[in-house]
């Protein structure tokens, strides 16, 4: 026995020899036990305070209870540290060990609450902290500030109140570190108000106390209140520290505020504040989301390290603004990308009207093996919205959402009834509404239009007036979905009274495009000259929309002099569009105006404007085949045109009598090839 007990000492010192690179002399540290501070001589606590894994750790347990230093308070609070805290440690080996420990001491407690916080189980940490109320504990001020922690995670802030009892009731509440904790907790839970009473109550505040507060008020977008702190801060006794200039530029870009955050950006050079990458990456999202891309620039090709964030803050500007190039420069040239990296780029692609790239972009990227986010996928299915991608659209919500690979969260679920709504499937669109949980204004509207565009006004209005009944207020997209609804069905009597109700009931001036839906409606109708009037009566000029509107009520009623008017106020907002003139030559080509048709053929030569060719756009198995008028590149383009003119040639079986205009139209037509 005692030479089997010899042997196992001998392997397990074999073992630390074996870890000695590891020892505590090494500079860089471990996070798990950053916090300690006590001298440690004995050899074997030495090499644990450098463990890495646990498979080591194991190990070096292994030698702790062959010594029997195990059977020590430190020793084996040292062990559980690891298993709670470290990045590779295991949290249900360090309950197991908690189990055994016969009398845990306070930082035993504390170190399982903190290590489930960390865990991301917060409700088995806090049944920790209830356990040490209810055997009665001894607690230090970490115990509280780990069990607020754990509450932060909670979807409801009772549990935190309780925790705030029991700190009155313990006599804590004089203490800093647990005040700061518990600002930081009601900040966090968007208690703004308790946070703030907090603060104001506490008479000896430090740089964590300021911090906090701030950031809570960031956080929940609350500029003003956390730029107008920080003031009070600098007037104050109390030091900024870096945590603190990251809350303040965050605030800045939240509210665009350029002037604000440079005189922030000033402040921490002339305090020489330690420039962390952190900050800097907080500097560099300041100037990008306040539309400062050169300083932007500027910081950036002057950090001598970057990483993921710093490149995707750069993409994001460039995309931003437009700078689609520059953008999948930077992204292409990334040492590392992620999936913040791709959507980003993706957005910029989305909402830059460049839909094709888009979704070719997101293909690439789930061929790369990456998991989308919910920020990807709301891009992507804009993007299919623009392109009426249905196949694309269908796949997202089968295989992340059906699948179950990501929550279907109320801005996804607006996404995908847009996405149904633009791609022709109003059932689907439907069906995803009803089935909410949740809804926002974004989802009414959302459906509404999608009513409208579908031409079923009895249910756009029907809706609508469901939204009303349950409190929401409409704001100027919900009644451009009822004025459009109105239009499309012809319910003039309708969309007068939903006109007159914008500023009669809700205080809402109508826009630009509210009057373009009247006058469209109006038009529909052969109401031309109300119509008209309506233009000539707006408060503001008449877009190329209202404008539009009116020409296309001309052809549909044959009203060629107002067509012209209509016309000629369209070229002078947009003398290039080819458009306006092909469609007012077909207006006076229907009504056997052929000296005005000739006019305007004129007119378009001696503009130089060329008739833009016809396109257009099909998807076939994920690709997107663009065709122009007379198009020859498409690899397949012989047999493509075999099969339309077979096509063509059935069609001619059918028996067909043009009429005398329908003649004369489609001389207008030819026309418009030649001059192509």
């Amino acid at each position: 026995m005692r030479r089997n007990i010899m042997k196992l000492q001998f392997c397990s010192t074999q073992v630390l020899h074996s870890l000695r690179p590891l020892s505590s002399t090494s500079t860089n540290k471990p996070k798990w036990n950053s916090t300690t501070n006590v001298i440690i001589t004995n050899p074997t606590l030495q090499i644990m305070e450098s463990c890495a894994n646990m498979l080591q750790l194991k190990q070096i347990q292994a030698h702790m209870t062959v010594t029997a230093i195990i059977t020590h308070t430190f020793p084996v609070s040292r062990v559980l540290a690891f298993c709670a805290l470290a990045d590779t440690g295991d949290i249900d080996y360090a309950r197991v060990l908690f189990s055994q420990i016969e009398n845990p001491n306070t930082y035993i407690w504390n170190t399982m609450i903190r290590g489930y916080c960390k865990a991301k189980v917060p409700t088995v940490g806090f049944l920790f902290f209830r356990r040490m109320v209810r055997e009665r504990v001894e607690m230090d001020r970490r115990s509280f500030v780990f069990a607020l922690k754990a509450c932060e995670q909670f979807c409801t802030v009772l549990d935190g109140e309780s925790v705030h009892c029991c700190i009155w009731k313990m006599g804590f509440d004089s203490d800093l570190v647990v005040r700061n904790g518990l600002v930081h907790f009601y900040a966090t839970r968007r208690c703004l108000k308790f946070a703030r009473k907090m603060f104001d109550e506490t008479f000896l505040k430090d740089v964590v106390t300021w911090t906090s507060m701030i950031d809570g008020y960031t956080v929940h977008n609350c500029t003003d209140e956390a730029l107008q702190l920080f003031y009070l801060m600098l007037l104050s006794d109390v030091e900024p520290n870096e945590v603190t200039m990251i809350a303040v530029l965050s605030a800045c870009s939240l509210k665009g505020d350029l002037s604000m955050g440079k005189s922030i950006h000033e402040y921490v050079q002339k305090k020489n504040l330690c420039s962390s990458l952190n900050l800097q990456n907080a500097m560099l999202d300041m100037y990008v989301k306040c539309g400062s891309l050169v300083a932007a620039r500027e910081i950036f090709d002057n950090m001598i390290n970057r990483d993921v964030f710093s490149w995707t803050s750069m993409v994001n500007g460039y995309a931003k603004f437009g700078k689609l190039d520059l953008a999948r420069k930077f992204f292409d040239g990334m040492p590392e990308r992620n999936v913040i990296s791709w959507s980003a780029m993706i957005a910029g692609y989305s909402q830059n009207n460049q839909p094709k790239e888009a979704l070719k972009l997101f293909l690439d990227m789930v061929e790369a093996g990456l998991v989308a986010i919910e920020n990807t996928l709301v891009c992507v299915l804009s993007a299919c919205s623009q392109l009426g991608s249905l196949d694309l659209g269908q796949w997202i919500h089968h295989y992340y959402i059906n699948q179950k690979r990501i929550q279907l969260s109320l801005i996804l679920a607006n996404a995908f009834i847009d996405m149904y709504a633009k791609c022709g499937k109003i059932d689907a669109a439907a069906m995803i509404f009803n089935e909410m949980l949740e809804r926002d204004l974004v989802s009414w509207n959302s459906m509404i239009v999608g009513y409208a565009s579908h031409g079923q006004a009895t249910k756009a209005l029907s809706l609508f007036e469901q939204m009303i009944s349950l409190g929401f207020m409409p704001d100027e997209i919900t009644f451009v979905g009822l004025l459009s609804a109105c239009s499309h069905a012809g319910l003039v009597s309708e969309g007068r009274e939903y006109f007159e109700t914008m500023e009669r009931n809700f205080v809402m001036e109508p826009k630009v495009e509210h009057y373009a839906c009247m006058i469209d409606l109006f038009g529909r109708v052969g109401l031309l000259e109300e119509a008209y009037e309506l233009i000539a009566k707006m408060p503001m000029e008449a877009s190329i929309a209202a404008w539009g509107a009116l020409l296309n009520a001309c052809r549909m009623h044959g009203n060629v002099e107002m067509a012209k008017l209509s016309a000629f106020k369209l070229l002078e907002l947009d003398p290039e569009d080819s458009g306006i003139y092909s469609l007012l030559a077909n207006i006076c080509a229907h009504e056997r105006r052929w000296g005005d048709v000739k006019m305007i053929r004129s007119m378009m030569r001696e503009r130089g404007v060329s008739k833009t060719p016809g396109r257009s756009l099909i998807e076939i198995g994920g690709e997107f085949c663009e065709f122009l008028v007379a198009d020859k590149s498409h690899p397949q383009s012989e047999e493509i045109y075999r099969v339309s003119n077979e096509i063509f040639l059935l069609s001619k079986l059918e028996v067909f009598v043009p009429n005398t205009s329908q003649f004369m139209n489609f001389l207008v037509y030819c026309d418009d090839l030649l001059t192509t």
